[in-house]
């Protein structure tokens, strides 16, 4: 198979994971399960051994590393050598020019993604996506837009694969230190206006008849972390009818600010009122049975609804995964676990 530098997320599935990395091969299996994901393209791991062989940045990240490691590093002693090694690594990395075919093509990419959203200088999220999955190691960056700006951001996310922590990781893993081909993928931001989750199946009584559909104005941190009271939603799939119903006064939100999420209000007027209407419930709940009948088991689901959409074009997802629920048989609790899938797109 012919490796590309650059995929639209539609061609990747999970048997791309080593090409693009987990995220985005995952993030192009859900849409070739039919789901709407967040538009973007990622680079793969081509593209970045062409921006270090093409910069002479291989080489030079290499010598860095040899001189530290040779002059007898101590990794667990001497981590103010480690934080210099790696502030050195991503300077040279981060002041190094993208060559120009490869960032002709990333051009490229994001002016088709502004044509597909319809939205100019989209704002995108920039993060990593490695083969290997390092939690937490490397970093991302949100309302990215502008063609210079996506290429300077994929190139710090390029340079967050020498964090400090990320090179500690790689040493106590007997990962090679110096080299560290990763994903990368460019996402158009959701501009959520309702954002929540849905079982497939209610979790206390383990009813394979029914879903729960959980929401909140904003994004869905503030339903996932249970800080709030959400919405709810009740719908028996095979009827898919609203059995019932529970509209919470919502006082807080997550919202995405300058540099990461923040908690705002709920303005006054929408506190009381449900974050989402009839017709959005059943188009996700009609998506989730579909996924749900794919796997053959029940789905924890993410959903988030952007106000730049009309329906149901509005409504996209940014998890899914088996889900866990207790059911009780013969007077005994069984916890089923179904690891299907992994977390995708929430930081």
């Amino acid at each position: 198979m012919d490796i590309k530098e650059i995929y639209w997320l539609d061609e990747l599935c999970k048997d791309h994971n080593d090409i693009v990395g987990k995220k985005c091969a995952n993030l192009g299996e859900l849409v070739n399960l039919g789901l709407r994901v967040p538009y973007g393209f990622a680079l793969s791991v081509a593209a970045y051994e062409t921006f270090m062989e093409q910069t002479g940045l291989k080489e030079k990240v290499s010598q860095i590393v040899e001189k530290e490691i040779n002059a007898g590093l101590d990794v667990d002693k001497e981590i103010g050598r480690m934080i210099e090694m790696s502030a050195n690594i991503r300077e040279a990395i981060e002041a190094a020019d993208v060559p120009p075919g490869l960032a002709g093509q990333i051009s490229n990419y994001y002016a088709e993604l502004q044509k597909k959203t319809g939205i100019p200088d989209v704002p995108c999220a920039v993060r990593s996506s490695g083969a290997v999955s390092m939690p937490g190691q490397m970093e991302t960056y949100l309302n990215i837009r502008g063609t210079s700006e996506i290429i300077r951001n994929v190139k710090k996310v390029w340079a967050s694969a020498f964090t400090t922590r990320a090179i500690v990781f790689r040493i106590q893993n007997k990962m090679p230190i110096s080299w560290a081909p990763i994903g990368i993928a460019v996402i158009m931001m959701i501009e959520a206006k309702s954002a929540g989750v849905i079982l497939t199946v209610l979790p206390t009584a383990g009813d394979l008849d029914r879903a729960i559909v959980e929401g909140n104005f904003g994004l869905g941190e503030s339903v996932v972390s249970g800080e709030i009271t959400p919405d709810s939603f009740i719908i028996h799939k095979n009827d898919m009818c609203i059995e019932s119903r529970s509209v919470a006064e919502k006082t807080k939100m997550v919202v995405y600010g300058p540099s990461g999420t923040t908690v705002e209000d709920v303005p006054a007027e929408l506190c009381k009122e449900s974050c989402i209407d009839d017709r959005e419930i059943l188009e996700i709940v009609r998506i989730a049975k579909d996924v749900e009948q794919h796997f053959g088991a029940p789905q924890d689901m993410e959903w988030v609804v952007d106000q730049r959409f009309s329906f149901p074009e509005n409504i996209f997802w940014v998890q899914a995964r088996g889900a866990k629920y207790t059911k009780k048989e013969a007077g005994k609790d069984e916890d089923y676990v179904i690891d299907l899938m992994v977390q995708l797109f929430r930081k």
